[in-house]
């Protein structure tokens, strides 16, 4: 029996959809790096109950933190986007947590600038609170060791293909990590393969000159570099437009039942590409949050969702042929761009 709710959240369900097409589906997924880098923190003596953990965040590790800190008796500050909506800020302020929100902006590197300038501020102020430096710090990946440990127990990992967001490294770079300590590449399987899962207008992965019309897909992006995205681990990368991960949500509801975010639509469409191209293979997407925030964004507009067969991406040799809608690459564990570097 979990004693706290946020042990139960940062559970997930590994559920199969098809033949070789298995869901990974959390709740709220960052909920199990946070716990785990706060209860590190708290075991090594770098904090103490009571004290105050401060980090930046466009939403889902905000409510992650937050749980944290009331599991561990911390006290929250977060610098939240522009993009924390009323629900997430009520949920905080119940929490105890306290927010400061950004101006509303248009730009999203200048939104991420402005949270961490604020974040240097707070700290500046308040020497003795704790920076949780989610985008940087590689205690996120302790969280998803125990997660990794219920995939072997559930796959054959010598032949398994991992797809997921990138975002801030901490996830699809994690969860590879511990699985290929226990099944390294080699053989005629080929051990673990990571699928990383891009927008366009990201640094992450080379596609910060392609603009997307709609919008940048929160959470698996980024306008600056993060010191967490571990390039070297990645085998291929896909990028997605907006409209793309739009009809793979819709379809993932429709076709499986699955209610997930708009990250977790992009994934789907590259786990069924990636599964289309090697049969031979399991092919394991992260659902990272559920749909509920999307529900007036992305659900409310089903009717304008292109059928998935109709979808495919074009194969590119390099970040310098990126072109909407859908792009995908090899990208054969090599090192980051230096643009991409923190």
């Amino acid at each position: 029996m979990d004693t706290h709710i946020a042990d139960s959240i940062g559970r997930p369900d590994l559920v199969r959809l098809d033949d070789g097409l298995l869901c990974l589906r959390f709740e709220t997924m960052k909920v199990v790096s946070a716990l785990a880098a706060v209860r590190h923190l708290l075991d090594t003596g770098a904090v103490r109950r009571g004290d105050t953990l401060v980090d930046s965040s466009s939403g889902i590790y905000a409510y992650a933190l937050a749980l944290a800190c009331h599991r561990y008796r911390m006290r929250c500050v977060i610098v939240g986007s522009t993009t924390v909506d009323r629900t997430l800020r009520t949920q905080l302020a119940v929490l105890g947590a306290r927010l400061e929100q950004m101006d509303p902006c248009d730009d999203l590197k200048l939104d991420q600038s402005r949270r961490v300038a604020r974040v240097g501020e707070i700290l500046a102020a308040h020497p003795g609170y704790h920076w949780m430096r989610q985008y940087h710090d590689d205690i996120h990946y302790l969280g998803y060791r125990a997660v990794a440990d219920l995939v072997r127990r559930e796959t054959d990992v010598s032949r398994l293909t991992l797809v997921g967001g990138v975002g801030s490294g901490a996830s699809t770079g994690a969860l590879a990590r511990y699985l290929r300590d226990r099944a390294p590449h080699s053989g005629a399987g080929r051990g673990v393969e990571l699928v990383g899962v891009q927008p366009y207008g990201s640094v992450t992965f080379g596609s910060e000159r392609v603009a997307d019309p709609e919008i940048i897909i929160a959470g698996i992006g980024s306008s600056i570099p993060f010191a967490n995205v571990d390039h070297t681990g990645y085998d291929t990368v896909h990028w997605m437009s907006f409209g793309t991960a739009l009809s793979g949500s819709v379809d993932l509801l429709r076709r499986h039942a699955v209610f997930a975010g708009l990250s977790t639509g992009a994934g789907y469409l590259a786990a069924r590409w990636e599964r289309e191209l090697a049969q031979d293979r399991t092919v394991l997407f992260l659902a990272a949050d559920t749909g509920h925030r999307y529900a007036d964004s992305v659900f409310a507009r089903h009717e304008e969702a292109t059928a998935v067969g109709d979808l495919k991406p074009t194969d590119v040799a390099s970040t310098d042929e990126l072109a909407l809608p859908w792009s995908r690459m090899r990208w054969g564990r090599q090192a980051a761009h230096a643009a991409a570097v923190a």
